[in-house]
């Protein structure tokens, strides 16, 4: 089990950044967090999470133009935000995925609405998980909606298929930007053990 300076970490203190500290992510870091976060369940392994980080100038003025306004500054001055996709043709992989069940790919290629609701669930699973990874890792994230899915997607996927679920900025947050935590649900008020 893990300690209460890991759920401390993880959990507990985890916040949603939106300004950061002039300190660079190391690359070592970011891909440490998809190794992390890989490693979680997703139906049948089919891992749809496709990962593209938006760090050089030149990806970040890529990005400006698909960001609401209010999302510009706080993705412009991340150290890295992370363009959190799915891979709508995931299936093409399970023969080596799930390789113990030769119908697998067959399954999904042959149920389009199966495949799509299977690719955002485990994708946004993968996507959790990610962020999990960063805090765990030390990383300080900052998960948004406020862009435009089509333009990000005809920016950085024309050549994949690639669908963008969110984004995530990442880095080492600024605690002096901070709104106080709002509240949450009580386990008796979101919870039922039957």
């Amino acid at each position: 089990m893990l300690d209460n300076a890991a759920l401390d970490l993880i959990f507990r203190n985890g916040r949603t950044y939106t300004k950061w500290l002039d300190r660079e992510v190391p690359d070592s870091l970011l891909i440490q967090a998809y190794d992390l976060a890989k490693m979680g369940p997703t139906s049948m392994n089919c891992q749809p999470l496709r990962v593209y980080y938006v760090r050089s100038d030149e990806a970040k003025e890529k990005l400006r133009p698909a960001l609401d306004e209010f999302n510009v500054e706080k993705s412009m001055t991340a150290p890295a935000t992370a363009i959190l996709a799915l891979d709508p043709a995931f299936y093409e992989h399970m023969p080596r995925l799930f390789s113990h069940f030769d119908g697998a790919r067959d399954m999904f290629a042959e149920d389009p609405a199966l495949a799509e609701v299977t690719a955002f669930r485990s994708g946004t699973l993968q996507a959790a998980y990610f962020m999990l990874a960063c805090r765990s890792l030390g990383l300080d994230c900052g998960p948004m909606s406020g862009f435009d899915q089509t333009e990000v997607d005809r920016l950085f996927f024309a050549d994949t298929g690639y669908k963008s679920n969110f984004l995530c900025n990442i880095g080492y947050g600024d605690p002096s930007a901070l709104h106080p935590r709002g509240d949450r649900f009580g386990f008796d008020e979101a919870c039922a053990i039957l």
